[in-house]
């Protein structure tokens, strides 16, 4: 992977990462694009949200760093545990078990066949049908301050689902919070924090299992026998995903304010369907020449 590659790669992750058109689809079909027959892959993907997650971080920073100080403090107690931010705490806990169970027993599958781009163009047209529904149907009345249990679970469970690309992972959990009758920012904004661990969590373990064996000279040679991305391309990528993910989600939060997930869902139908027609014109390879 050149320079340039990593950089569009980072610029493809960070504007898509927060938008609910998947980015793990996106960065797959334009990495297949501009080198026929290889997927960055499962791991390079994980590994450069960091960026756009670190983002996440400093955007949301006041709400995290309160969260989390008020759950060590609750935990000690000397707050007590009906507080708003340490019911949040572990209402992202416990939102975030299905999405680290799931990726860990169904590595395998969400690293290979999984990657199918025939599966991707599929989880774009659904689920962006069914944000448009959830978004025109759903009441929208719910604020944060009232998520339940079932409710964090419903959206853990949700953004489970985003370990197939192509259904994103703010897509379906903002998706199932408006279903549920939260309103548009309050959902957008329990998908964010919700996300922060999920993604630092598989992110890191990506880079553990990578990251050793690309600083040794016989995991160098073997990244680029195998076609894969080298140490420093997931660098330039990363970083250029947290430079320009912060824009992203400053925009995103204004946007949803006072305006419907219209354009996102005509844009995934519509991504979903050139897909479909790249795949069936042999322009692309489906597995990514796995």
């Amino acid at each position: 992977m050149s320079f340039i590659e990593a950089v569009i790669l980072g610029l493809v992750q960070a504007l898509t990462e927060f938008l609910p058109i998947s980015s793990s689809a996106h960065v797959r079909v334009v990495g297949e694009l501009m080198d026929p027959g290889q997927d960055p892959g499962a791991a390079f993907t994980a590994i450069i949200q960091l960026g756009t997650e670190t983002a996440v971080l400093i955007y949301f920073w006041n709400d995290i760093s309160r969260i989390i100080g008020r759950w060590f403090r609750a935990l000690a107690g000397k707050v007590p545990h009906s507080d708003p931010d340490v019911r949040m705490g572990w209402l992202v806990i416990l939102g975030s078990i299905p999405i680290g169970v799931l990726g860990l027993l169904f590595e395998e599958q969400i690293d290979y066949s999984l990657r199918n781009l025939y599966i991707t163009s599929a989880m774009l047209i659904l689920f962006g049908l069914l944000l448009g529904l959830a978004d025109r149907i759903a009441p929208q009345r719910k604020e944060l301050t009232q998520l339940t249990v079932r409710d964090g679970i419903i959206f853990g469970l949700a953004q489970a689902l985003a370990l197939i690309p192509g259904v994103s992972r703010s897509g379906g959990t903002i998706t199932a919070g408006l279903l549920m009758g939260y309103k548009r920012e309050a959902a957008a904004r329990y998908a964010f924090l919700l996300a922060v661990p999920a993604v630092f969590a598989s992110g890191l373990y990506k880079a553990a299992q990578e990251v050793p064996a690309l600083l040794t000279a016989d995991g160098r040679a073997a990244a680029v026998a195998a076609g894969e991305p080298s140490l420093m391309a997931m660098v330039v990528a990363t970083v250029v995903a947290f430079g320009v993910g912060y824009a992203v989600i400053v925009w995103f939060m204004r946007i949803i304010e006072n305006h419907s997930y219209l354009m996102f869902v005509i844009y995934r139908v519509v991504a979903g369907l050139v897909l479909l027609g790249l795949l069936w014109f042999g322009v692309i390879d489906p597995l990514g020449g796995a």
